[in-house]
């Protein structure tokens, strides 16, 4: 359990070498997937007030499902469509950084605050979107970090334009409001 606490303090201080440490450890799998599911639950937490307790548990299915398809998304465009030369990676190692890097929305538990609540979910995605940059700079053994950022924004707008296709399809064929 302390290894696992530690973790996820050196991956909020977005530490490079923590990245480094999980692409390596294929037994460190349940402790990215840990993090992602304490993350999504803070942040259920500092939304209850707006999504009730139900949303909760509906809030970590959706994370833990877009976890694995952004990594997915990262993975094929890292190592496909912007490759480095030395760039060679797995999928497993995606999860397990990508997942790491959700560790700064644990604070999002702090949401439910009157007047800094949304500075406080706001400040969690910019903290988690550079330590998903750096995730992926170590997964892919980039160089370049403005690669790998490009890589998160290619992949970010991949998985919204798939999300926004399959909420239409679901609202369209289940009698809903249209998109």
């Amino acid at each position: 359990m302390n290894n696992f606490v530690n973790r996820i303090i050196r991956a909020a201080r977005l530490e490079p070498q923590l990245y480094e440490e999980v692409e390596a450890d294929k037994t460190a799998m349940s402790q990215a997937m840990g993090v992602v599911v304490l993350s999504s639950i803070a942040a259920g937490i500092g939304n209850t007030g707006r999504i009730g307790l139900g949303g909760i548990f509906m809030g970590t299915m959706a994370a833990l499902m877009a976890w694995y398809i952004w990594a997915f998304l990262t993975y094929l465009v890292g190592t496909k469509l912007l490759p480095e030369p030395q760039t060679k990676a797995d999928i497993g190692e995606m999860l397990r950084t990508i997942g790491f890097s959700s560790s700064a929305g644990l604070i999002r538990i702090f949401g439910f605050l009157p007047v800094i609540g949304p500075l406080v979910f706001f400040a969690s995605s910019i903290w988690m979107l550079i330590a998903m940059a750096i995730a992926v700079r170590q997964a892919l053994d980039y160089k370049s970090m403005g690669r790998a950022v490009g890589v998160c924004v290619i992949g970010w707008l991949i998985q919204v334009a798939a999300l926004m296709l399959i909420f239409s399809l679901f609202f369209r064929f289940s009698g809903g409001p249209r998109l």
